[in-house]
């Protein structure tokens, strides 16, 4: 009897402790549905900007250093008088050039009275014609003197110019190492300071071996130039992640690729008026990849763990699995998937923090989700 009655109290305890348990609840979490389009990614590239003249500028005779008329980052024009050498030395060396020239036009006129001398006594039969050819070729080798003389004070005239050195094109001084009374050289290591014409700036970046195949593959035309051409402008973005308010052409790819990098080498164009760009500023190069029916999936739909990246996958029976997804590219807010996912699958959208494999959920597709927040709204 009195094992009868625990029997009863047992059955009685085990239905009330089940009674207080709570029911499972579900949670309700948007879902959307995979699909392909179109997207453009944009992937950026190291870069070093250039003038487009960079010059520098050296002396081209020696000298004292007597006059500089620039200042550093100064800009100037074409033609502009940027130092002076020393002229005086080459005053001199026209004026002895052009002595050495009178010299030699006189010995010239004393042959030429030497041939007419001689010629007479050759007609006379006075003399052979032998001394009359030593004369003649005399006066060829004094005619020769002469030229020698008249290049050498055209030399000395050119030397004298090179004293004034002017600005070969418009642009901005750089820094100045040499002043005012320093020995000049042509051979000197440094050069006097370097002129940088940004007017224009020329923007190279490499683009590596499996980028440019798909560089060729992506745009129209049979031959690269024609590939340039159809590329739509491109953005600068300079060291501190700004774009620059300009865009770029891509105008130049180089011939070869680089042996030590792997690397061939692309120059783009971008029009610098105000100056704001100088020689010697790096950046990147953001050039945009078109992609035409591409898995999209956004960002915020994505987990990552570990250096891989993960969705949540829902199943006909509403239940999750986490499944590892390939990433291509990036575009927007969306990555282009290249394995993993297939067009028409369903994933959580998010609100997924305490997911766990082979939970049940309530879907919501992201579209009436929508709905609702802007019915409540």
């Amino acid at each position: 009897m009195k094992t009868n009655l625990l029997a009863i109290f047992a059955l009685l305890l085990s239905a009330c402790v089940q009674k207080k348990q709570p029911p499972v609840t579900l949670q309700t979490l948007p879902v959307m549905t995979v699909n392909t389009g179109d997207a453009t990614t944009f992937q950026d590239y190291p870069a070093a900007i250039q003038g487009s003249d960079n010059v520098e500028i050296r002396p081209q005779v020696s000298g004292i250093l007597d006059k500089v008329y620039i200042e550093e980052g100064s800009y100037v024009k074409a033609g502009t008088p940027l130092f002076r050498i020393n002229d005086a030395p080459f005053k001199e060396r026209i004026n002895s050039a052009q002595a050495s020239y009178r010299a030699a036009a006189g010995v010239v006129a004393n042959t030429q009275l030497e041939i007419d001398k001689l010629s007479l006594l050759v007609e006379g039969k006075v003399i052979s014609d032998f001394q009359l050819k030593t004369a003649k070729a005399a006066k060829e080798t004094a005619i020769g003197n002469l030229e020698a003389s008249k290049a050498d004070i055209a030399s000395a005239k050119i030397n004298l110019g090179y004293t004034l050195i002017k600005a070969p094109v418009s642009g901005y001084i750089g820094l100045l190492p040499r002043k005012r009374g320093t020995l000049v050289n042509p051979a000197d290591p440094s050069a006097l300071t370097e002129l940088s014409d940004v007017r224009r700036v020329h923007v190279y970046f490499s683009l590596g071996e499996f980028d440019f195949i798909r560089f060729k593959k992506q745009y129209a035309g049979k031959t690269l130039q024609d590939k340039l051409t159809s590329l739509p402008p491109v953005e600068l973005i300079l060291a501190d992640d700004s774009a620059f308010a300009l865009k770029g052409k891509v105008d130049l790819i180089d011939g070869q690729f680089d042996k030590n990098t792997g690397a061939i080498t692309f120059r783009a164009t971008f029009p610098n008026p105000d100056g704001l760009l100088r020689s010697g500023n790096t950046g990147k190069i953001r050039l945009g990849l078109q992609f035409s029916e591409q898995l999209l999936v956004p960002q915020s739909a994505t987990l990552e763990l570990q250096d891989k990246t993960f969705v949540f996958i829902v199943d006909a029976a509403n239940k999750v699995s986490r499944q590892p997804i390939i990433v291509s590219g990036k575009s927007g807010i969306n990555y282009l998937v290249s394995s993993g996912l297939k067009s028409g699958d369903r994933i959580v959208y998010n609100g997924f923090d305490h997911l766990q494999d082979g939970e049940k959920i309530i879907p919501q597709t992201v579209k009436e989700r929508s709905t609702n927040l802007a019915a409540n709204h």
